[in-house]
């Protein structure tokens, strides 16, 4: 970070902090992408909002504990929390059962940046703010590989459910489906997609509907008490989804198993995951664990599939035909470059594509902890995670991730313990045998 001199040093202790999350904001080297990363956090944070919020936990932190590490009582603290709350900066997180409140500095994604577009009406000067994102997320890779090169992600694809054929029916887990993971929600909010909302700024929106991002459980009560999204019922959030899939729009959920926060409902010119895979190569979302399968006696070569493709994952080849002076055009599939959504199979118009259980399956987390542990020791910051400065650590969340750790395969296990130089951890990870037996 030689740059760093040109910023302020209450930004500079920000981003510090923010490197201590799994998802930091690294500085880029292209000098219009450095430029929109600066803007980035002068337009977001004022400098005394900085120098507050470098001093926020990454994970979850009861006010008292906060207020400790700040130097001021709880009751100085709370108000000076509450503006950086409104515009999604810091995120206060209410317990259901016990209405406790704790406190975390938003990450970058999936958190402020999309926070700031969730909603119509202006916190910020948007055209700039959509300006510099763009300058910084599209200017070089820097960034794209700060949120997309491990091989634990933030988003999975998840199947058009339309789409699914065969006789039996492939078996199809609950979390698997998005309509069974709205019935399962506790709440639910729809905000405005942050990156359509984004495009419209830059003069790029296509005609996709932007009311149709969901949030989910805990992550719909902050969208809803916040402003950045309406309180919905489980009917209005089943015709949304069903709706975008008739759209040909890509449903990507939190990766997880269990109680995921949100569903996507993407494009491929707007959504910054699968421009992730478009523009830079990177495997940013994780295969949804279908794939189609060609039916070659009633494909009719019209390229439509390929056409629509929102990851570029098909291409028509030219096939020899007996008696024939023209070569057919059949699509030919990248399979690890598609990610199972089933927009080719909803867009064939004569049904030669049928999504099927693909032999390509990833491993989802089971919940969000597990999940931010794997990428922590992916990207080499367990050690924040496990220690992070002013976080109120107790021994309920550690015993909670040793468990995690434990379960891990030998390699990881192995990643966590050389950036976890200490004997209580490394004696935790060889207490349980391995149970991948490697």
């Amino acid at each position: 970070m030689g740059h760093l001199g040109h910023l302020k040093t209450e930004y500079q202790s920000l981003l510090h902090r923010l490197d201590a999350g799994v998802v930091g904001m690294p500085e880029p080297t292209d000098e219009r992408a450095r430029d929109g990363w600066q803007r980035i956090l002068e337009i977001l944070f004022t400098p005394q909002e900085a120098a507050l919020a470098a001093q926020m936990p990454v994970r979850p932190a009861k006010l008292e504990a906060i207020a400790k590490r700040v130097g001021m009582s709880a009751q100085e603290l709370e108000p000076k929390l509450e503006p950086l709350c409104d515009k999604g900066l810091v995120m206060d997180l209410v317990n259901p059962k016990t209405g406790e409140t704790r406190y975390l500095l938003a990450p970058p994604v999936i958190g402020f940046f999309e926070f700031s577009f969730m909603r119509a009406h202006e916190d910020f000067p948007r055209d700039e703010l959509a300006q510099a994102m763009e300058a910084y997320m599209h200017g070089d890779d820097t960034f794209a590989r700060e949120v997309f090169s491990g091989e634990t992600v933030m988003g999975r694809a998840m199947v058009n459910e339309d789409q699914l054929a065969g006789d039996p029916l492939p078996e199809v887990l609950d979390w698997e489906r998005a309509t069974a993971v709205i019935d399962d929600a506790k709440e639910i909010a729809v905000s405005y997609c942050y990156c359509r909302h984004k495009a419209e700024h830059l003069g790029k929106e296509c005609d996709a509907p932007q009311e149709v991002c969901l949030s989910l459980n805990g992550g719909a009560t902050f969208v809803v008490r916040r402003g950045f999204g309406r309180k919905i019922e489980k009917e209005e959030a089943q015709q949304i989804l069903a709706e975008s899939r008739d759209k040909g729009l890509v449903q990507i959920a939190d990766n997880v198993r269990n109680r995921p926060t949100y569903i996507c409902n993407c494009c491929s010119c707007c959504c910054g995951q699968l421009s992730a895979i478009n523009e830079f190569d990177l495997p940013a979302v994780v295969p949804s664990g279908f794939a189609p399968e060609l039916d070659e006696e009633l494909c009719k070569g019209c390229s439509r599939c390929a056409r629509e493709c929102p990851v570029g994952a098909i291409t028509m080849v030219p096939e020899r035909v007996s008696a024939q002076r023209k070569s057919a055009l059949l699509p030919e599939i990248d399979e690890e470059r598609c990610i199972g959504c089933g927009i080719c199979s909803h867009s064939c118009k004569v049904d030669a594509l049928d999504m099927k259980r693909s032999d390509r399956l990833r491993y989802i987390p089971a919940n969000s902890l597990e999940r931010a542990l794997r990428m922590a020791i992916e990207r080499g910051k367990l050690p924040h995670l496990l220690f992070d400065e002013g976080g109120g650590r107790g021994s309920q969340f550690l015993n909670q991730v040793l468990q995690m750790l434990n379960g891990l395969p030998a390699s990881q296990k192995l990643l966590a313990t050389e950036q976890v130089k200490s004997r209580f951890v490394r004696q935790a990870l060889s207490s349980i045998k391995d149970p991948t037996g490697n």
